[in-house]
């Protein structure tokens, strides 16, 4: 070797410098189909620009991306603008973007939408159609790698909030050729066997070719078809899958899943002491107003004098038989009083009353003479007089 070595600050400085000074490089437009896109906090967007065979990174400034009229997604495809550079300290070259727009959609991100408006349509999506999630589930189901962070995380989290809860881990590729499939199989498995009580569908973030196992049909109609509640956490809380629209419930990140499916024991026994002190409390101003109700029952006359609702009524009866002994007695008194004056009135048109004034009734053959031409000689008469009859000859 002739020349002394260089370190890797100063090749990667030496790329920088033949890139940068390089004019065809400093103002390229480029098309392709977005991936692995990231909109960070700061306001800069991070992505990787992809075709059939290759890839390149891109980052786009908050400045430049405050410019755009559009959300830029994962599958979707763009034409940009921007100069070539290297990232000295990961030795990597990128395009940083200046400007994009959008160029039609990617094959990946067009098939989404497809499937998921057609499964919508279907009513897959329907709220009617979800299932409620355990308030104390025994057993949480988890489909997803057995590596990584995300059962760890799971575990972690549901260990944390109730250390009683069994978890049941039935690992599943979920990435790759054939992942959808046995997604699929351990769904079914995991209702066949009723191996759980929820189960919780999950893995990490990714681009849209990672998690596109999730955005399988048939993942979704397992998912739908499922008997026990399915609950999905895939990818970062942006990133949105057909598994997150059919799921009984749709968890940002698989940490928060544990946190949805498994309750906070503490909680609960906060909650429950509550209660019980609720009830203890209502229980004894039920038995006070029972006690005060059973206090006043016994001061009433009823208890105290019980004979004196009955002897009221007597008193009452007396009173009814009296005023119906009065009323008897008045009438019985008038009809008597009208009778001697009826009996007066009569004694005064009686015949009988003229004859204690001296006078006396002629009768002949039974008959009372009128007049003195009914009479003829020799006829023998009757004198009716005060004190009897006697008889008489006209001469």
């Amino acid at each position: 070797m002739t020349k002394n070595p260089i370190s890797v600050s100063e090749l990667n400085k030496y790329v920088y410098d033949k890139i940068s000074s390089d004019p065809e490089l400093s103002n390229v437009l480029v098309k392709g189909e977005i991936s692995n896109y990231k909109h960070h906090y700061s306001g800069h967007l991070y992505f990787t620009l992809k075709d059939e065979s290759s890839l390149i990174k891109c980052v786009m400034f908050k400045g430049f991306a405050s410019n755009l009229n559009f959300e830029p997604k994962d599958g979707m495809k763009v034409i940009l603008l921007g100069n070539v550079t290297v990232y000295e300290r990961d030795g990597v070259y990128q395009i940083n973007c200046r400007a994009m727009q959008e160029d039609g959609m990617g094959n990946l991100y067009k098939a989404f939408e497809e499937l998921k408006n057609r499964l919508s349509k279907e009513g897959l999506f329907d709220v009617s159609h979800k299932k409620k999630i355990p308030v104390m589930p025994k057993c949480i189901g988890v489909l997803t790698s057995n590596t990584g962070a995300v059962i760890r995380d799971i575990i972690n989290v549901s260990t944390r909030r109730n250390p009683n809860v069994y978890i049941k881990l039935l690992p599943v590729p979920v990435q790759g050729e054939g992942a959808a499939e046995k997604i699929v199989d351990a769904i079914n498995i995991m209702n066949e066997q009723k191996l759980a009580d929820v189960i919780i569908v999950a893995r990490g973030g990714g681009s849209l070719e990672d998690l596109w196992p999730f955005n399988e049909e048939i993942v979704a109609r397992a998912i739908y078809n499922s008997e026990l509640p399915v609950i999905s956490a895939v990818g970062h809380e942006t990133d949105f899958t057909i598994a997150d629209f059919v799921a009984d419930l749709r968890a940002p990140t698989p940490s928060a899943a544990a946190e949805l499916a498994v309750p906070n024991i503490n909680d609960v026994i906060i909650k429950l002491n509550t209660y019980n002190n609720r009830y203890r409390q209502a229980l004894k101003k039920k038995v006070e107003l029972m006690r005060l109700r059973y206090e006043k029952c016994m001061n009433s006359r009823v208890f105290k004098e019980p004979t004196q609702k009955i002897n009221e009524k007597y008193m009452y009866i007396d009173m009814k038989v009296k005023s119906i002994v009065t009323a008897i007695s008045n009438i019985y008194n008038n009809k008597r009083t009208n009778m001697v004056k009826h009996i007066t009135r009569l004694d005064g048109l009686s015949p009988l009353k003229t004859l204690t004034r001296g006078y006396s009734i002629v009768e002949l053959d039974g008959k009372v003479v009128k007049s003195v031409n009914q009479l003829n000689k020799d006829d023998e008469i009757k004198l009716r007089l005060i004190d009897g009859i006697t008889n008489a000859k006209i001469m």
